[in-house]
């Protein structure tokens, strides 16, 4: 009897691939995974994250990067994979002043080299993150795939941009169906140290002050981890067809073209900052000591996900309840860096 082949993730040791890969194994599938450790924030997380995979038989590990065209050329011929599920990227807004070419590097020529694998490798489906950052300014809510993304304000957002588009035009061309996922605020545990809900349990803890944006004034689309990992295997499941109509929900975020579509990933229940911060303040125990600041470049005031198209093409949509999801990250932080929570932020 032969094995079926194996899903390529990438981003394992990173906070949604590490989830996705995991989610896989336990499923009975085999998973070849992709990560260079980059130092963007402590490897040593990282780290931790890949021993949860390399307990499962079926998870061979590839450390490479992405910008390595030869290295990512062999890892595709060598394992055949037949779904890739893209999730490896120069993360955050913010980081685009200190390095924008680790955006280049990893977001435009490491998915091109992911794009040159499945095109040469008979991939049957890729499915790779994008981001609700590509909305932009928009200032219409909720954030519909049918809006205009042509004018991001921040360099993570146009790599991300440019990854749809680069989707299209492969899709297009050599007809493997490409599926982008546009990721609204996602948290949970094994979360990213430079992400809000990290930083402020770190630092409530240690009785330093929080740092919150637009004096307070944000609403994000919080998004359980478990939730998006549902959607990620729900999508990747589910291919679209080729040269297939538009859907309703979807509207040119689809295409009559190529067997392609782009669809949000969020909770469809936008929730105040500061109310978030209560939460957490009501699940630590502890109050924050707050440092109001002005908006930061790059950041948007609010995030709200249209998830019409997510449920028209798995019949699910993330629902778990912030009460719930920050819960289950201070659970876990307190439970990997000890009651003192001694975290390291960056």
């Amino acid at each position: 009897m032969t094995a079926s082949p194996p899903i390529l993730v990438t981003g394992t040791a990173g906070f949604i691939g590490n989830h996705v890969a995991l989610a896989l194994l336990q499923r009975g599938s085999a998973v070849v995974g992709i990560d260079n450790l980059t130092p963007y924030y402590d490897v040593r997380l990282k780290a931790r994250r890949l021993e949860r995979l390399a307990a499962h038989a079926g998870f061979v590990e590839a450390r490479i990067d992405l910008a390595d065209r030869e290295a990512v050329r062999d890892v595709f011929q060598r394992h055949r994979p037949a779904r890739v599920i893209h999730l490896a990227a120069q993360a955050g807004v913010r980081y685009g002043a200190t390095d924008p070419h680790a955006y280049a590097d990893s977001n435009l020529e490491g998915f091109l080299n992911v794009l040159e694998g499945c095109r040469h490798g008979a991939c049957e489906h890729l499915v790779y993150a994008s981001s609700s950052s590509v909305y932009g300014a928009n200032e219409t809510l909720p954030f519909a795939e049918a809006d205009a993304v042509d004018h991001p304000i921040s360099l993570y957002a146009a790599t991300k941009r440019a990854n749809e588009l680069m989707a299209h035009a492969y899709s297009h061309l050599y007809g493997f169906p490409a599926t982008g996922l546009r990721f609204f605020t996602v948290y949970g545990p094994w979360g990213r140290p430079d992400m809000a809900l990290f930083k402020f349990t770190r630092a409530i803890l240690a009785d330093e002050p929080i740092a919150v944006f637009n004096h307070g004034r944000m609403r994000r689309d919080f998004t359980y981890v478990d939730d998006v990992v549902s959607g990620i295997l729900g999508v990747a499941d589910r291919p679209p067809a080729p040269l297939s109509e538009p859907c309703q929900a979807a509207g040119p975020a689809a295409s009559r073209v190529a067997p392609f579509r782009v669809l949000n990933i969020g909770n469809h229940r936008p929730i105040e900052l500061m109310d978030y911060i209560s939460v957490l303040e009501a699940t630590l125990g502890r109050k924050a000591r707050i440092d109001f600041q002005a908006m930061a470049p790059g950041d948007v005031p609010a995030t709200f996900a249209d998830v019409s198209g997510l449920v028209e093409t798995t019949g699910a949509q993330p629902s778990t309840p912030i009460e719930v999801g920050v819960a289950r990250f201070v659970d876990w932080y307190r439970a990997f860096y000890g009651p003192g929570g001694g975290g390291d932020g960056d």
